[in-house]
């Protein structure tokens, strides 16, 4: 692959790190051919991970529920020397991991003893403090596997509804089943009513989203009602907030769903008051990484 300013410069790459154009695996890696890997995202925030446990379990669990057998300490050993070699040791950036489960004759069951396929590159990115956006999003019926629970590499439903959505001028595609509001293409949605917040269990028909997990936790110490509790479609108009969470999404204000709209020109108060604790968390953690 040729040197190409939209790419990283460095990846690393089954335990090396090596210019991005000579980042190369077989074409008879199970990733390529059957999406059969997991991935992960972080963002470095002032010098700190956000909630870097918190992904790094997540990838663990992921590699556990489809019997990839590698250890997550390789990716944190190789990070700092990454972060180095791409010149973002000083800047704020997303990290992406990414993990098949290797070469071998391609077949639908499990190969024997094959090693996976372990990569992670960096690049340079500034979340804002607030989200600013605020997002119109489009409403489709279910049409994915029933484990989104698993962060896999197979996206090619979401990336599907994510540019039905893109077609219609929409940030998002939201997902329901069973007449269930259950997620969106690329991030977590929560509704309020009443001052209550209300988002859809975390079970298998949803991501468990980190930044879901933090708003979750933001609602408990900030006193706000929470929850955990899946939204009719039918209901969606009789809500009076909603928003939408993820890790460079943060979390988003939507504008409207479908052909519904939440606020004219600006969120509603429960939204502003989590995006204010969010932010205020952001800067605790970077503190406290310095």
């Amino acid at each position: 692959m040729a040197a190409n300013p939209g790419y990283p410069h460095k990846v690393f790459l089954n335990g090396k790190i090596v210019p991005s154009a000579d980042a190369n695996i077989s074409v008879f890696d199970r990733g390529f051919i059957f999406g059969d890997g997991l991935y992960e995202v972080m963002a470095r925030i002032g010098g700190n991970y956000f909630y870097r446990e918190a992904h790094l379990n997540r990838l663990r669990r992921g590699l556990k529920e489809i019997a990839i057998d590698f250890d997550v300490a390789v990716f944190e050993e190789h990070i700092p020397e990454l972060l180095r070699v791409s010149d973002l040791e000083d800047k704020d950036s997303l990290l992406y991991m990414q993990v098949s489960r290797g070469a071998a004759p391609r077949q639908h069951s499990f190969p024997a003893n094959v090693p996976p396929t372990a990569m992670m590159y960096a690049w340079e990115k500034s979340l804002p403090e607030i989200e600013p956006r605020h997002a119109h999003a489009v409403i489709k019926e279910e049409f994915r596997w029933s484990r989104c629970d698993i962060k896999s590499t197979s996206l090619l439903g979401n990336v599907m509804a994510n540019q039905w959505a893109s077609s219609q001028d929409a940030y998002e595609t939201v997902f329901y089943r069973d007449g269930i509001v259950t997620e969106a293409s690329h991030s977590n949605i929560f509704f309020v009513r009443d001052g209550v917040v209300y988002t859809h269990p975390a079970n298998n028909h949803i991501l468990w989203g980190i930044t879901r997990q933090v708003v979750v936790e933001l609602c408990e110490t900030m006193g706000i009602p929470l929850k955990e509790e899946a939204i009719a479609l039918s209901q969606i108009t009789a809500m009076d907030e909603a928003f939408l969470t993820g890790t460079s999404t943060q979390i988003m204000a939507l504008k409207t769903l479908g052909n519904h709209e939440y606020f004219a020109s600006e969120p509603g108060p429960v939204t502003r008051k989590l995006q204010e604790g969010f932010l205020e968390l952001k800067i605790r953690d970077s503190q406290a990484g310095q």
